[in-house]
């Protein structure tokens, strides 16, 4: 089989890396990428051989979305001819809408419910074949498209049948992550400010080791957290956190798979399927709107009194766990045996249970 997989984000790549080292032993797959943050590194770190069809990135203003969309479709349309897939793989509108073109199947995979990514979905969901998402996914008027699974897409590379964590440092980190939210359903959303970051900060200087990650560029006051690693290393860097406290939704996912309590502060808090599940049904994150600061000092108060903090998070971890499956075992088996995977799904969900 040959796969084409397209990807806009180093989380994508993260999701498939595992599923693909699996595949790769029998089939051919061709990987696409536009320049966006850590992500070339990535697959340069990993030795994956790749094309960037956008190597400029693209501005984050409608007409710079607009113009980035019609230089992907032109590139993907191009390598699809040349490379002939089976079957082609991503987010984004421009694998779905080729696809469609040349009578290719399509999967698009993603867990960001349709109202949150509005535009895209009304542009990619209408041509894409399939759309596999976990179950606290919802697709909206799509639905009748959707293949679900017990997951997240965070666990097929954090499951830990595929990661295992670091040991802990002697003292206690804190990792705070910035997101730039500049994709085009970030628009309008808000997250930290400086002033916020300081005070933060400083409550937790006395007692932890304090780490910045941050997309976008900080006052020199910032200068000495600033994490400075390989962008391989980050979920080892995770894994050994005592506290996240972020505005980026990959991130505070990452760290509810790996029992890390987390604070996420943004205005997507209470609108993702997946981040309320984990939130309200695994108690494993927390989600604050910019409008609250307050309860965000509350919270991190709260958390940083609890007795056993870790343990705990990693027990409700564990629960969270026992619910789902081996997300890279599942997919692996989903693409190789497809169609007829699909129809597997289709006559009984429970199937997927065999992937743990």
């Amino acid at each position: 089989m040959k796969l084409l997989i397209y990807l806009g984000h180093p989380a994508q790549y993260h999701f498939f890396k595992n599923i693909i080292k699996n595949l790769q032993k029998d089939h051919q797959v061709s990987y696409l990428i536009k320049t966006k943050e850590v992500l070339e590194p990535l697959l340069r770190g990993d030795k994956v051989e790749y094309k960037n069809i956008l190597p400029e990135g693209r501005k984050s203003t409608k007409i710079g979305v607009i113009m980035g969309l019609v230089k992907r479709e032109v590139k993907v349309l191009r390598e699809a001819l040349r490379f002939r897939p089976d079957l082609m793989l991503g987010t984004d509108p421009s694998v779905a809408h080729i696809g469609k073109l040349l009578r290719v199947s399509t999967l698009t995979v993603l867990e960001d419910d349709v109202h949150v990514i509005y535009d895209l979905a009304q542009i990619t969901f209408p041509f894409t074949t399939l759309i596999v998402a976990p179950e606290s996914c919802d697709c909206g008027k799509w639905n009748y498209k959707k293949i679900s699974y017990a997951g997240y897409m965070k666990l097929a590379y954090l499951h830990p049948n595929h990661f295992q964590s670091a040991p802990p440092e002697n003292q206690k980190t804190a990792l705070i992550r910035l997101s730039n939210l500049d994709a085009f359903h970030d628009v309008g959303i808000k997250g930290f400010d400086e002033d916020l970051l300081g005070q933060i900060i400083k409550r937790l200087a006395d007692d932890f080791n304090i780490l910045l990650s941050s997309e976008k560029p900080m006052g020199p006051s910032f200068d000495d957290y600033v994490l400075r690693i390989n962008p391989n290393d980050i979920h080892r860097v995770l894994s050994r956190t005592s506290i996240l406290i972020s505005d980026s939704q990959s991130m505070t996912m990452e760290a509810a798979m790996l029992g890390i309590p987390s604070i996420r502060f943004n205005d997507f808090a209470g609108r993702i399927g997946v981040l309320e599940e984990l939130e309200h049904k695994y108690q494993l994150t927390y989600g604050i709107k910019p409008v609250n600061p307050e309860k965000l000092i509350q919270t991190l108060e709260s958390l940083l009194s609890t007795p056993d903090l870790n343990e705990e998070f990693q027990k409700r971890r564990m629960k969270m766990l026992e619910d789902k499956i081996d997300v890279t075992s599942f997919f692996t088996w989903l693409i190789e045996n497809y169609p007829y995977s699909i129809r597997i799904m289709q006559d009984d969900p429970d199937y997927q249970y065999n992937f743990r």
